[in-house]
């Protein structure tokens, strides 16, 4: 990543990606935020400014292609070249699969998988005359393990997963620098869990444990640093991951007992959401869980420790390894 180049941040306006946004600028990175709300854009583009950074708000919905398109048509123009796109935009529903109505369904994927392919396409084509950029995909645990009552987000999240590996092969097969990473986050306290759709009895809230939006944005910062293919912030993300490869069936089970009562809290309701259309205001950054949520996490703080680079850099080594391996073999 290029010393202060531009970043776009798509959801930039709440929650992780408000964080990240707010991450890239305290850097001195000019960062524009794609989001549809008005409300938050005008306060999240004023909040970056008042960071001593060039900021733009611009409100399109991920799913418009075209208005994707033109809006990094005018980030380049108002800012300059964009080093680092990251989707970050998301909507959802809660509730069980069959319960979700057909549409609601449709909606969350457009978002989450259409989205982060529009933005996708958008960045390569912004960054192909320089063959260099970092993209960043928002993703999550669930992205490898699907939990109940979220088919809908699980689902696309393993969508873009997918679209991820098939770009990242495409652009090492011609030989580009453009990167594309994954950084795979734990339940995090962002205002979605207010605004979401909710067909469940109770309020909706992260499965514990919790953690701040702030944990993720400083490693989607590292991940743009260093283009690592996956990040799983924190070991909840880790563990989910890594259990699921070795015992998918039993956590079948455990989730069966606890998924449902993990994902609700005795609160009241919220009356509103903004599955397809933007809630007006301002959301900020946190949702409503900041007397649980931690603010540090082991794992993060070693991976950005002497120890913690040095575990990164074998890592690689050993993947270059295997890779040559794997294509002699093949």
């Amino acid at each position: 990543m290029m010393d202060r180049g531009v970043v776009v941040v798509t959801g930039g306006t709440s929650g992780v990606g408000r964080a990240t946004a707010r991450a890239f600028a305290d850097r001195g990175h000019p960062v524009a935020v794609l989001a549809r709300g008005q409300d938050s854009l005008d306060a999240t583009e004023q909040e970056l400014r008042e960071r001593g950074v060039p900021a733009l708000g611009i409100s399109v919905d991920v799913t418009d292609r075209d208005g994707v398109d033109a809006a990094a048509d005018r980030v380049e123009s108002e800012l300059g070249p964009i080093e680092v796109w990251v989707n970050s935009a998301m909507v959802t529903v809660l509730g069980e699969f069959r319960d979700v109505e057909p549409d609601d369904f449709d909606r969350v994927h457009d978002v989450v998988f259409r989205g982060t392919a529009n933005g996708t396409r958008t960045a390569l084509r912004c960054m192909a005359g320089r063959a260099s950029g970092r993209i960043i995909q928002v993703g999550s645990a669930l992205a490898y393990r699907g939990i109940p009552l979220q088919s809908a987000y699980c689902s696309a999240k393993h969508a873009v997963q997918g679209l991820s590996d098939s770009v990242r092969s495409e652009l090492l097969h011609n030989g580009s620098a453009i990167t594309v990473s994954e950084v795979n986050l734990p339940a995090v306290n962002t205002p979605q869990f207010d605004m979401c759709k909710n067909l469940l009895d109770g309020a909706p809230q992260p499965v514990p444990p919790i953690y701040q939006p702030e944990i993720p944005a400083a490693a989607i910062v590292e991940a743009a640093r260093t283009g690592e293919r996956a990040v799983n912030v924190t070991f909840t993300t880790t563990r989910t991951i890594l259990g699921n490869k070795v015992a998918p069936g039993a956590l079948d089970q455990v989730l069966a007992g606890t998924g449902y009562s993990g994902q609700t809290v005795d609160r009241p309701r919220q009356p509103d959401n903004n599955l397809h259309e933007p809630l007006p205001g301002d959301h900020g950054c946190h949702g409503s869980f900041d007397d649980q949520a931690r603010e540090t996490s082991t794992q993060e703080r070693l991976r950005f420790s002497p120890l913690g680079t040095g575990a990164l850099a074998v890592g690689k080594i050993g993947r270059r390894v295997g890779a040559a391996a794997i294509k002699r073999v093949v």
